[in-house]
């Protein structure tokens, strides 16, 4: 349980949920995710790595500028709606970003600690999916505000690229809740305690 949660602070879980290679990077050097999508997947193994249904999901600027490029939002808005609504969109940035037009995205910058009790009064008491990337996961762990790390480990070696968490998380910390096959992948579940 986190410390905010601890605290008697209202609202879900908290979990930063991704895909990773065997090497620990959730992209490669030119923050691409095609490595990711070039791994064969049955279809009930795709269902069985489904993100979350989050009410609310966040995530960094990098994120944030690569999903609306991969899926053209820019260009056809409705893409956006059909991949994250009804959710609300949290991203952290200190960058003017473009927004496809009739879609509610709210842009936080500053301390993730700063933003705790908006993200957890739109949840409603649901989940917070913390989408990416790792250094974002790694200032909701700094808040004591992460419960959970959910991994889906793809068959690939990248080598280098953006980190899965640039920071020491010790076995201490970590308990493993499950561990599961989905086709090529490894599906890790694990609660952070504080």
């Amino acid at each position: 349980m986190s410390e905010a949660r601890q605290n008697g602070a209202p609202g879900g879980r908290i979990v930063y949920e991704t895909a990773t290679s065997i090497d620990g990077w959730i992209a490669d050097q030119q923050n691409s995710l095609s490595w990711l999508f070039a791994v064969p997947m049955e279809e009930q193994d795709q269902a069985s790595l489904s993100p979350p249904a989050a009410p609310v999901q966040v995530m960094g600027s990098t994120t944030y500028l690569w999903v609306l490029e991969e899926m053209g939002a820019l260009e056809d808005p409705r893409k956006w709606s059909e991949a994250f609504a009804p959710a609300d969109v949290f991203v952290f940035t200190t960058r003017d970003l473009p927004v496809p037009e009739g879609t509610k995205i709210t842009f936080l910058s500053g301390d993730v600690a700063d933003h705790l009790g908006t993200l957890r009064t739109a949840a409603a008491g649901g989940d917070i999916w913390v989408v990416g990337g790792g250094d974002l996961a790694a200032q909701f762990l700094e808040a004591g505000a992460l419960d959970e790390i959910v991994l889906s480990v793809a068959p690939v070696m990248l080598g280098s690229g953006a980190p899965l968490f640039p920071r020491r998380l010790e076995a201490d910390r970590l308990t493993l809740v499950s561990a599961t096959q989905a086709g090529q992948f490894a599906r890790l579940v694990y609660r952070v305690t504080p």
